[in-house]
């Protein structure tokens, strides 16, 4: 909204103008632009002022040139005009802004006059040899004129930026509070009241940071982002049915550590998400992210290949640290109970082979230095050749590990043999049985954990490595908590409160698997240059393009939905007959109610999901006239 009067009206005043590419432009505000809201709408600024600059280097000018300069300079001098009433009004409603909006505004407007007063056709003058207008060169006026104007409409833009930080910030704090509320609650009529409230709050922060998201230049950003609020959705339903569990079975001790452990994400998560907007010293992107081994190898291959200009760029030393902290990393692979001894060997020899061919172009190196050679000599080059040869080996062989693990326990885990033998077990009130695939699932969750942390090493790029980490912290978390919803259902075998709570940790730990195929599958684009920027999103499919009032409120009927078919589950557990034709109507309607809910959950668009939508719409509204009937 703040960004819009500017390039529109820019772009217009271009018509029948020629504009050098805004990249060209050597003009810095200054200030460090972070959003591509505010880099698009400089481009339109810079274009236009890049022009009359070019304009200025040629004095005469035709009738129908120095028109068009004219429109364009007058152009920009209105669109300024327009941008800073903007700039004012937002300085009005922000008092804490007032001063550095202010100012910023003064000197954009100042900076608009001064072009409007450089391009004037009044002061042309004709020339007496061809007729032609000659227009004063004042290049130098109108170079300071359009730093000035970009320093300051890159500062409002900037400040009016933090508004939108605010608003974040503003709606995490809400969200707080009403967790804060939830966590305390005694009454399960009072959590309804309080959920429905925190489910709206969810929406608008989820709107807010999803719009950031995509508005961020920073691709390791836009992927701890995407990492943030892939946890909160989860856990928000997470937060439903465990809390509701543990109202229901107030002094059950596994469902109140089933809880603590979503309350206790769900503000990591809120507190990742403002980490990243506000830049905050202890923001994750600070942390050093553990050394992959993609990178010690590119940084190791670039010192050997840098070796070909300047014999002298860095000491034997240091590459042959780097060298053995490359190969330090790769006892991440050797040193895992699930590599094969096959594989292993072959690693090792591998690091063996880089070591010697490292060691020869060493030697070569320190020749051609005693011989004061200018570049590299021909039995260095061949050592180049050779050393950068073995360390790719080693990278490609590291990588087969890593992804053919993946693979491998992705299809063991696709059948859920672990998943399925606890559900049975809790229903069953089988404590016993209960225990014994829960150190089934911990051993299945180690290993994931472990192969999310050999793919990080191999993912090849920075945002990749930042889900491969989530992808791992979240295996970590879910794990024990689908263990401890298991062993309450295990207690209380024939609560459906219990048994719903289970059946949602379930099924976040497989939707994370079927994320992590979808990871492995970018890891081998990048590994095989078919792609080579990470997406940032954790789904994939296209979405439709709804406005912001449309998202929020299917997003919001979503939740009411879901809120309210768990609602008429606890009712119904109060029925003592339970195949009256009520109670088979009512869980109908309630299971409609869900699958519904969980179209707002995923992307939106695909004619499929569209169709599924209006066939649930049109038979939960037939339903419930038939049950209002009955009733």
């Amino acid at each position: 909204v703040y960004c819009s009067p500017l390039p529109a009206v820019l772009e217009e005043s271009s018509a029948g103008m020629a504009s050098s590419p805004c990249g060209n432009s050597n003009f810095d505000s200054g200030l460090e632009i972070k959003t591509r809201s505010v880099e698009q709408t400089l481009i339109p600024l810079v274009s236009q002022i890049t022009t009359l600059i070019n304009h200025k280097e040629k004095p005469k000018k035709s009738e129908r040139t120095l028109a068009a300069i004219h429109r364009v300079g007058q152009a920009v001098s209105v669109a300024v005009g327009r941008f800073v009433a903007v700039g004012e009004a937002i300085a009005a409603e922000n008092q804490e802004l007032k001063d550095e909006m202010g100012q910023a505004c003064f000197e954009a407007r100042r900076a608009g006059d001064a072009i409007a007063q450089l391009t004037d056709v009044g002061s042309a003058l004709p020339s007496q040899s061809d007729g032609r207008v000659t227009v004063f060169s004042d290049r130098t006026g109108m170079v300071k004129a359009a730093r000035l104007l970009l320093s300051s409409v890159t500062k409002v833009l900037v400040l009016a930026d933090r508004i939108v930080i605010k608003q974040i910030i503003t709606s995490r704090n809400k969200v707080l509070v009403t967790l804060d509320h939830l966590e305390r609650v005694s009454t399960f009529q009072e959590f309804v009241q309080i959920f429905s409230q925190f489910g709206n709050e969810m929406v608008e922060f989820a709107h807010l940071t999803g719009d950031r998201q995509n508005d961020l230049k920073d691709e390791k950003k836009k992927a701890r982002m995407a990492a943030a609020r892939a946890v909160l959705e989860k856990c928000t339903m997470m937060l439903l049915t465990a809390s509701k569990t543990c109202l229901r079975h107030p002094d059950c001790e596994s469902a109140r550590i089933n809880k603590d452990a979503v309350f206790h994400r769900m503000r990591c998560a809120l507190e990742q998400v403002i980490e990243i907007v506000t830049e905050a010293r202890s923001c994750g992107e600070n942390k050093i992210l553990p050394a992959s081994i993609y990178n010690g190898i590119k940084d190791f291959k670039s010192s050997v290949e840098c070796l070909r200009e300047n014999l002298y760029s860095l000491s034997p030393e240091i590459l042959g640290s780097q060298l053995e902290a490359l190969v330090e990393r790769t006892e991440d692979f050797t040193d895992s109970a699930y590599t094969s001894h096959e594989q292993r060997q072959a690693i090792l020899n591998l690091c063996q082979l880089v070591r010697q061919d490292t060691q020869q172009l060493m030697h070569a190196w320190i020749e051609a230095q005693s011989l004061h050679a200018k570049e590299a000599t021909e039995d260095m080059e061949v050592a180049i050749l050779k050393t950068c040869q073995s360390v790719s080996d080693l990278r490609h062989e590291l990588h087969k590990v890593a992804v053919g693990r993946a693979s491998d326990l992705l299809k063991v885990h696709g059948e859920q043999l672990p998943l399925r033998a606890l559900k049975a077990a809790g229903a069953e009130g089988n404590l016993e049985v209960v225990a014994e695939y829960s150190r089934t699932l911990t051993e299945q969750k180690e290993q994931l954990v472990e192969t999310c942390r050999l793919l990080c090493h191999v993912s090849g790029t920075e945002p990749l490595e930042i889900t491969c980490i989530h992808a791992e912290e979240t295996f970590h978390v879910i794990g024990p908590q689908i263990i401890s919803a298991a062993q309450t259902l295990a207690l209380h075998p024939s609560s459906k409160i219990a048994k719903e709570n289970l059946e949602v940790f379930c099924e976040a730990w497989e939707s994370q698997l079927c994320d992590m195929a979808l990871l492995l599958r970018e890891i081998n684009d990048v590994f095989e240059g078919r792609r080579g920027k990470h997406s940032a999103n954790l789904k994939t499919a296209k979405a439709v393009k709804l406005d912001a009032e449309e998202q929020t409120s299917i997003a919001k009927l979503g939740l009411e939905l879901r809120l309210l078919s768990s609602d008429v589950d606890t009712e119904l557990e109060k029925w003592e007959e339970q195949e009256h034709d009520i109670v088979r109507q009512s869980q109908s309607l309630a299971s409609m109610a869900y699958n519904m809910y969980l179209f707002t959950r995923y992307p939106l668009g695909t004619a499929q999901y569209t169709y599924v939508l209006s066939e649930e719409g049109i038979q939960l509204c037939s339903s419930i006239r038939t049950f209002s009937t009955q009733v």
